[in-house]
């Protein structure tokens, strides 16, 4: 059964029905079982503090005074944002020794003055390095799908998607450079999105690559995220309208993002794709040629070898050791590329972005499978090989709307039972809100 939303419990909270204390009593329940991968999906638990918020919020909104209708409800960190009096580790032991962070990074000072509760730290791949969520450091949880089997949660965000799927939190802030919330959120069956970049601060937090990182919520709904995102944008909360499917239009690109697809993958998406055409959808299946340069933009590395290069220079030197060698391989990988590379490559992304808008004028939105692969086995990824191409696999689609500056969510569109599959809306800059009408208005249906 589904875990609740943001509004259902916004209405319990509001009726008393439950009460702060009581979620995140059970929340804290789901991460202490020693039967579940609470104990590898977080890295830290606040619990002392997170009760204690709980009953300030159930305070505050008896005395009528709650900073909005989600005071109480609890929410996970990712381990990349700073929380004043801890480390941030960003996953990795090189950071052991830093000092404690002097202040909330902005997007978790505006969780909690909507009075969110900071459950805790979650787990994620070592610097944020990676699509597949595997953490030598801190172990890595387990996915929601299968879990016998033992398949991979999706990163960097890795513990944020599975403290939503085993219902954890409720909501989780996780990052995304590449697809690190949407990968999870598809891995795990939930929804997550990665916003326009410039809508949300990224201040306090670890940097992957400074061109293409963005913040932004993993959560139960789509409405859930539109939540959550006005929150870490500082815009308004405002009811989110659900658009009609009749009529929309949906660009589907023959370019990349639908090379190489797991046969899972592709019978899920089109029967998606078959769903929203008979509620109505106008879908056209559109070559994009601008999705080809993206691979070889990323030939060298691209933007996140060069730019965490720069970030990790020094501390790799010093720490090297201690570091995921798939990670600090990736990383130096950024050593070799030179000046006047990252400047070709500012000046292709720019007229990538351009090109890009006038290409997709036409449509609401692109879809496309949120992923090419459905979540691999651990077990499996012990051969780097296996693990790299996987990897790359997992990060493909996601990554063409980094490179344009674009937004995006990823939707749950599997049937119960099934292996998890995302579909993802994505768009140009600035259509945030747009996205978020589009899934809120498809997202039962593509299940059906």
């Amino acid at each position: 059964m589904p875990n609740k939303t943001l509004a259902a419990l916004a209405d319990e909270l509001a009726d008393g029905r439950t009460s702060a204390r009581k979620l995140v009593e059970e929340c804290l329940a789901k991460i202490a079982d020693p039967a579940g991968e609470g104990q590898r999906a977080f890295i830290h638990v606040d619990k002392d503090t997170a009760l204690g918020a709980a009953d300030a919020m159930d305070a505050l909104r008896k005395a009528n005074a709650a900073p909005s209708p989600f005071a109480g409800i609890p929410v996970s960190i990712k381990d990349l944002f700073d929380i004043k009096g801890q480390v941030t580790r960003a996953g990795s032991r090189a950071l052991d020794d830093s000092a404690a962070a002097e202040a909330d990074a902005p997007v978790v000072a505006r969780l909690r003055r909507a009075g969110f509760v900071v459950i805790g730290r979650t787990n994620m791949t070592e610097f944020a390095y990676s699509g597949i969520g595997i953490n030598p450091h801190y172990g890595t949880p387990k996915g929601a799908w299968n879990r016998s089997a033992g398949h991979v949660p999706g990163g960097s965000s890795s513990g944020a998607g599975v403290s939503i799927a085993d219902g954890m939190a409720y909501g989780a802030l996780g990052t995304d450079t590449g697809g690190s919330c949407r990968i999870p959120a598809a891995y795990n069956g939930i929804v997550g999105y990665k916003p326009t970049q410039r809508r949300v601060p990224l201040d306090g937090g670890v940097p992957l690559s400074s061109s293409l990182d963005s913040f932004g919520p993993l959560a139960n709904s789509a409405a859930c995220c539109a939540i959550l995102d006005a929150v870490l944008a500082d815009e308004p909360v405002a009811p989110l309208r659900p658009r009609p499917i009749k009529g929309i239009r949906l660009a589907v690109p023959t370019t990349v993002a639908l090379d190489d697809l797991d046969d899972a993958v592709a019978k899920t998406f089109e029967r998606t794709l078959s769903a929203l055409s008979k509620a109505g959808a106008l879908i056209e299946r559109v070559e994009v040629p601008e999705f080809l340069d993206v691979g070889v933009m990323n030939a060298k590395g691209g933007f996140a070898a060069a730019e965490s290069f720069a970030w990790h220079r020094f501390l790799i030197t010093s720490k090297g050791d201690v570091y995921d060698p798939r990670v600090a391989t990736r990383i130096m990988r950024g050593e070799a590329i030179t000046a006047a590379d990252y400047i070709d490559l500012l000046n292709a992304r720019r007229s990538l972005i351009a090109r890009i808008a006038l290409r997709l004028a036409p449509y609401d939105a692109l879809a496309m499978p949120t992923t090419a692969n459905t979540p691999p086995r651990i077990a499996d990824l012990a051969d780097d090989k296996e693990f790299t191409r996987q990897n790359l696999r997992s990060l493909r689609n996601c990554t063409l709307i980094n490179m344009i500056d674009g937004c995006a969510i990823s939707l749950p569109a599997h049937r119960e039972g099934e292996v998890p599959v995302g579909f993802m809306l994505a768009a140009t800059g600035g259509a945030d809100r747009r996205i978020f009408e589009l899934a809120a208005g498809m997202e039962d249906t593509i299940r059906v």
